[in-house]
């Protein structure tokens, strides 16, 4: 994943998720609807996600250390796994504490600014849609032919799959509260925005978890893409010089793959010989995968019988 593909999806979010806080804000004061201060807690924490993935990022790019030999790239990863638990805290458990505070004291949406939470949901599902555009054509630049939701699976940059379910989230979650206020204005009934406020929470929760599952497998350290794993496999080997006894890769952080192979070296008489197919092997794949920084590898007598 391009840095400025990233960051491009997650400027666009966060701008679009601070003016949707401030207006759906307002829209609760003016009309006290618990769907609308739901939205208003998911907006603020999914901009606050966005810093998070930002610093994350940052942090992610710190040189590597004696206490870190192999950098900070995983800090993109705790980050993104801080931006599941806000989401759920923050966003879910918060939306289905206000829907159970809203049932069991339900009030409808009267007076003069009845309106004002229909137009901002309005307002707020046209500039969601616009990130969320955004987010989804920065993802075809990368995914390929995968499916959006095998991207999200397999992808080893956490930005774009993070802002994609977040977008997705607050998608539906503006079309549940449009629902939910519209029911409320028109029956009288504020039980339909206790609902409405229990159905976001229950949709936060569940990318939450989603998220947070796709996080910590990248926090414990997922392989290469099987593109990138063959890319590597076939430099290795070269045109026949080496053979594979076996072949680990993990990725360090989203653009850092280290590599471990193990090689048989039959045919080798000399250090020499030993040393310069180990270096060409190196070059080899360094130039078919930018991202394998860090490479190991250890010349053996492949057994048969193994």
């Amino acid at each position: 994943m391009s840095d400025g593909g990233g960051n491009k999806a997650v400027f666009a979010a966060l701008t679009a998720n601070l003016g949707i806080a401030v207006l759906k804000f307002v829209a609760f004061f003016l009309t006290q609807s618990s769907s609308m201060l739901a939205e208003g807690i998911h907006s603020v924490a999914d901009s606050g996600n966005q810093v998070l993935l930002l610093v994350g990022r940052k942090a992610s790019r710190k040189r590597a250390d004696v206490e870190h030999p192999f950098g900070y790239g995983r800090n993109s990863y705790i980050y993104g796994f801080i931006v599941a638990i806000v989401l759920f805290s923050v966003g879910g458990l918060f939306a289905l504490y206000e829907a159970y505070h809203k049932w069991q004291d339900p009030h409808p949406i009267d007076g003069a600014w009845w309106w004002v939470p229909l137009a901002v949901l309005l307002g707020g599902i046209a500039l969601e849609g616009r990130s969320f555009y955004v987010a989804a054509t920065e993802a075809r630049k990368i995914k390929g032919k995968q499916s959006y939701g095998r991207f999200i699976r397999t992808a080893k940059a956490p930005e774009l799959p993070v802002i994609l379910l977040e977008d997705f989230a607050a998608l539906i979650g503006l079309v549940l509260a449009l629902i939910a206020v519209s029911l409320t204005v028109i029956t009288g009934n504020g039980l339909w925005d206790a609902a409405g406020s229990a159905c976001i929470g229950v949709l936060l929760v569940l990318v939450a978890a989603v998220l947070a599952v796709e996080m910590k497998s990248l926090i414990l350290g997922e392989s290469a893409s099987s593109q990138n794993t063959a890319a590597i496999r076939a430099a290795l080997e070269g045109e026949g010089q080496n053979r594979i006894i076996h072949l680990k890769t993990v990725h360090l952080g989203p653009e850092e793959i280290l590599v471990a192979a193990k090689i048989s070296v039959d045919e080798c008489t000399q250090a020499q010989d030993l040393v310069d197919r180990i270096n060409e092997a190196e070059r080899r794949i360094r130039a078919t995968v930018p991202w394998a920084r860090l490479i190991y590898i250890e010349p053996d007598i492949e057994r048969t019988a193994r």
